[in-house]
């Protein structure tokens, strides 16, 4: 964000401007949220307060009721540009305000401390006598880049209005947790090369008017000692977009649904046939020795393979030693912990930087699942993805967004956008199931996702 405003500046953008374009911007959601209420802006000694008071003016401007309370004088000059143009009187800290909408522009982007005993206190004050509450950029005391609450017990959010381009922290637990809804506001920056980027709507399409089963994609699935979640994750890739999904049973997989081929042909023989074009390994896998003989056939082939669950647990540096084909993995926390321990990662950082350094450590794309998914890729590219449906919290939702992963690749998905295509894709399958939810009627509702992206 830093560097594309600097780039706008350098053209002839002043730092003026840019407040105005966000204030007013953000003043667009305050005056919707507010719907005619009392609306009590409290601004911060920075940018962002400088923010506050545009807001400020432009709800006066449009004769809302509006009361602004400065934490101290502004200390930027942009802020205090910004405060000379506010047409309406501004308040101490020791205001006592009650309104509909309490709007926080104490501070945002580039906090590193937690905020102090005075101001943390006053925005406790101010958000208990308001009952919403709407957040500038960021929620006061939340580090951007890291997603970290850096004071206990913040106030909760109504609405995020993100400024200019969003931050780590809008899409990273626990920040992410209590920001309610987000909004973007464009102030005219440009993509820089480099930057995450968000996982969105993907571009689907039906089929050609001369496709085949083969064509479309062939998957096949790795059962192990628990077919149950091999079942469900197949169940999900017919539904992604593949062509012909296939269960590579280990022995006889009985409950099969009558549109999934199961072979129990020996895996080392199945995997040969030339028609794959994606493996997915580890959902019910097993730990056993069978388990591992099973996991190093995948790796041995020159098929691009997703590893998932029990996979993850047994997967070593050396199985990886000889291996060229795209591989992809998606741990959750506690996975994840395990492959960094594998791969020698030390673990630090936010969870970009984690998946990032385990990415580049094995070569995988990781895909480090849960209430924030992040994917990160060897060659340096990240991907956030919005919040998903906290029903997902349930067995057999991994299994369902593996073979949604899988079923992209199989169909010849780039293989970081086959990912963020099937992060996607289980996420508003989600979205259209009944709650609370089961592992099943989610491999089901990936059929209808896709439908949603046509």
């Amino acid at each position: 964000m830093r560097c594309a405003e600097e780039s706008l500046i350098a053209r002839g953008t002043s730092v003026d401007e840019l407040m105005q374009r966000a204030g007013r911007g953000a003043a667009e959601w305050v005056w919707r949220l507010a719907a005619h209420r009392p609306v009590t802006v409290l601004c911060g000694p920075g940018n962002n307060g400088g923010d506050g008071y545009v807001i400020a003016e432009a709800l006066r401007e449009r004769g809302g009721e509006v009361t602004v309370i400065a934490s101290g004088e502004p200390r930027t000059p942009a802020a205090r540009n910004a405060r000379a143009l506010y047409g309406g009187k501004v308040m101490g800290p020791e205001t006592d305000a009650q309104g509909g909408v309490l709007v926080d522009c104490l501070f945002g982007t580039g906090l590193a401390r937690p905020l102090a005993a005075d101001h943390l206190a006053l925005l406790h004050r101010l958000a208990a006598s308001h009952p919403q509450h709407i957040a500038i950029d960021l929620p006061s005391g939340v580090a951007s880049d890291s997603g970290m609450q850096l004071n206990d017990a913040l106030p909760r959010y109504d609405l995020t209005v993100a400024l200019g381009a969003w931050k780590f922290a809008h899409f990273l637990m626990p920040a992410c947790s209590g920001m309610g809804e987000l909004r973007l506001v464009g102030i005219g920056v440009a993509a820089v090369s480099g930057a995450a980027q968000v996982v969105s709507m993907p571009r689907l399409s039906a089929p050609a008017a001369d496709a085949h089963k083969y064509r479309r994609g062939m998957l096949g699935v790795v059962g192990g000692a628990m077919p149950g979640a091999a079942v469900l994750a197949a169940r999900s890739a017919q539904g992604a977009g593949a062509g012909y999904v296939k269960l590579l049973a280990s022995g006889h997989a009985p409950n099969v649904p009558p549109d999934i081929v199961a072979e129990s042909t020996p895996l080392a023989e199945a995997r040969d046939d030339s028609r794959f074009n994606a493996l997915l390994v580890g959902p019910g896998l097993g730990r056993d020795s069978n388990s591992r003989e099973r996991l190093g056939i995948v790796l041995a082939s020159a098929i691009p393979a997703v590893l998932d669950a029990d996979a993850l647990v047994l997967l070593a540096p050396r199985h990886l030693a000889a291996r060229t084909a795209p591989l992809i993995a998606t741990p959750h926390e506690g996975e994840l912990v395990t492959l960094e321990r594998a791969f020698d990662c030390d673990g630090g950082g936010s969870k970009p930087e984690r998946a990032l350094s385990l990415a580049r450590a094995s070569g995988m794309i990781v895909v480090a699942k849960g209430p924030d998914t992040v994917v990160a890729a060897p060659d340096g590219r990240i991907a956030c993805a919005p919040r998903a449906s906290a029903w997902l919290s349930t067995a057999g939702t991994g299994d369902v967004l593996a073979g949604a992963i899988a079923s992209r690749l199989a169909t010849g998905a780039e293989p970081f956008a086959a990912v963020c295509e099937g992060v996607w894709l289980h996420g508003e399958a989600a979205r259209h199931c009944s709650k609370p939810l089961a592992a099943g009627a989610l491999a089901v509702a990936v059929a209808t996702a896709y439908a949603a992206a046509l």
